[in-house]
């Protein structure tokens, strides 16, 4: 099982240049880091995809979008 931090997550959404929905989300992240993956933050681990986009709705790291949300650089923490 790979182990990720949420930061590749929200890198691979800018990198993206898209909006996502949840569900799109999910589907990308899934896609590049594999269905088995779980993902951890300094606050939280062992979330599987879903569980990670909701953890991340939750702590703000979203900016709406038309068409859905995206992220920015200034909501990834640098720790």
């Amino acid at each position: 099982m790979k182990r990720i931090h949420g930061h590749e997550v929200m890198k691979m959404m800018l990198a993206s240049g898209k909006a996502y929905t949840k569900t799109t989300l999910v589907k990308d992240i899934v896609g590049t880091f594999g269905k088995d993956a779980r993902f951890y933050t300094c606050s939280a681990d062992s979330m599987t995809a879903p569980e990670l986009v909701a953890f991340l709705e939750a702590k703000g790291k979203f900016v709406p979008r038309k068409g859905g949300f995206e992220t920015d650089a200034n909501k990834i923490c640098k720790h």
